[in-house]
């Protein structure tokens, strides 16, 4: 059974970069979630702060919540450093590597059906992914099942098509 496992976690198609990276960056997460849940009682779910930081820049009623006004200047904070962390990454420790050949109006559809997905789902892959299931949440887990059958799903029909980036 070890060597299964030890050899599951050796495969250069599953890591290709090695294990570490990907270890490494799953503890951050789930420090920064539980960081931000132990010392605000908020679930870090980036849909949401996303949402909040919105409140600086429309008079909608939902982005205008109480809890979304007293707490949103850490939230852009944090939202910023999401962007400003890939942004980082992209141009300056990997500048002029572009990681995809999918087409930029492909990204920008793909981006707006999640963000559409996030609102109809109530919650996004952080919020529902790394907190829900963390704490047991049986909507969080329901949701989750749902994005991995829906983008398994598209994966297969898109590959079926022959669609290539």
């Amino acid at each position: 059974m070890l060597e299964a496992l030890t050899s599951l976690l050796a495969s250069g198609d599953l890591f290709p970069r090695g294990i570490l990276p990907y270890l490494l960056g799953g503890v951050l997460v789930g420090v920064g979630a539980a960081t931000i849940y132990l010392a605000t009682g908020i679930i870090a779910g980036a849909s949401t702060f996303l949402e909040s930081t919105l409140s600086y820049v429309s008079n909608v009623p939902r982005f205008n919540r109480f809890t979304y006004l007293q707490s949103r200047g850490w939230r852009l904070v944090f939202t910023a450093g999401i962007v400003s962390g890939a942004a980082l990454y992209g141009l300056v420790l990997n500048p002029g590597i572009w990681t995809t050949d999918v087409q930029w109006w492909r990204l920008l559809g793909g981006g707006f059906l999640v963000g559409v997905g996030t609102r109809l789902g109530k919650g996004c892959t952080s919020g529902h992914g790394v907190c829900g299931v963390g704490s047991l949440s049986g909507t969080s887990l329901v949701s989750v099942a749902t994005f991995l059958t829906v983008a398994i799903g598209t994966a297969q029909l898109v590959q079926a098509l022959g669609v290539s980036p």
